[in-house]
C-alpha cells in the first residue's frame, strides 16, 4: 500500500476497501446444486489442495471458550445458553461479495433443521458500520442472531487454526456439548451445510 495521505471520505473508501479484501473467495458453489463434498467425513478440499471443510470425530473435539457479546441489536449473547444444541456459528460482513452469496443457503437450513435442535448464530466481524449489517440481516431475511464484533476480538477466541481471522465467510459448527465438531473456510451451499449437519443431528439423537 502507498503512504499518500487520505481525506476522512477516502479512510470510509479504504475500510469498505479492506473489508472486501478479506472475503474468502473459496472454492464452494454457493447453490444447492453444489457439490464441493461436506458430505460429513473427515474433510473436504479445493483445487488448490487447501482444506476448507473439515469434520472431527468426537475424540478430537475441542471445547470452546467463552464467546459472549451484543447482538446487533444490542441484546446479550451467549453461546453457553446453547448448550444441548447443535450450533453453526457463521462469520460475515455486510460488504462481503460470497457473504452475500451465502446467506440465503444459511437461511433456508436454518428453518429446515431447527426442529431438529440445530441452532444458528453469525458473527459480524470488522463491519465498520452496524446499520449496515442489520440492513443485510433485513435485506436476506435472516431470523437467527449475530454478535457484532467490529474489533475481530471475538473471532480470536474461536479454537485456534479453527478459522482465519481475516478471512470470511467461514463457519464452525459445534456439537451439543459447544465442542468444534467441523469448520468450513468457504461460503457454503445447502448440500454442503446438510452434509455437515446431517452426522451431527444423528449423533445427538443418540446421546
Amino acid at each position: 500500500m502507498n503512504t499518500r495521505h487520505f481525506t476522512s471520505g477516502s479512510a470510509a473508501v479504504l475500510a469498505a476497501a479492506l473489508l472486501l479484501s478479506a472475503c474468502g473467495m473459496g472454492t464452494s458453489s454457493t447453490g444447492d446444486s453444489g457439490d464441493s463434498g461436506g458430505s460429513g467425513g473427515d474433510s473436504s478440499k479445493s483445487g488448490g489442495g487447501n482444506e476448507v471443510i473439515s469434520s472431527y470425530a468426537p475424540g478430537e473435539r475441542e471445547q470452546l471458550r467463552e464467546i459472549s457479546g451484543k447482538t446487533l441489536q444490542g441484546k446479550p449473547l451467549d453461546l453457553a445458553d446453547y448448550k444441548g444444541h447443535i450450533v453453526v456459528v457463521n462469520l460475515w460482513g455486510s460488504n462481503c461479495g460470497p457473504c452475500r452469496a451465502e446467506a440465503p443457503n444459511l437461511v433456508k437450513v436454518a428453518k429446515e433443521t431447527e426442529a431438529e435442535g440445530v441452532r444458528f448464530v453469525g458473527i459480524n466481524t470488522r463491519d465498520p458500520s452496524r446499520e449496515a449489517a442489520i440492513r443485510f440481516e433485513e435485506e436476506y431475511g435472516v431470523s437467527y442472531p449475530s454478535l457484532y464484533d467490529q474489533m475481530g476480538r471475538i473471532v480470536l477466541k474461536l479454537p485456534r487454526g479453527s478459522v482465519n481471522p481475516q478471512t470470511i465467510p467461514s463457519t464452525v459448527f459445534l456439537d451439543g456439548s459447544g465442542r468444534l465438531a467441523a469448520r468450513a473456510l468457504v461460503p457454503l451451499s445447502e448440500r454442503d451445510l446438510r452434509g455437515v449437519l446431517r452426522p451431527l443431528i444423528a449423533e445427538q439423537k443418540k446421546a
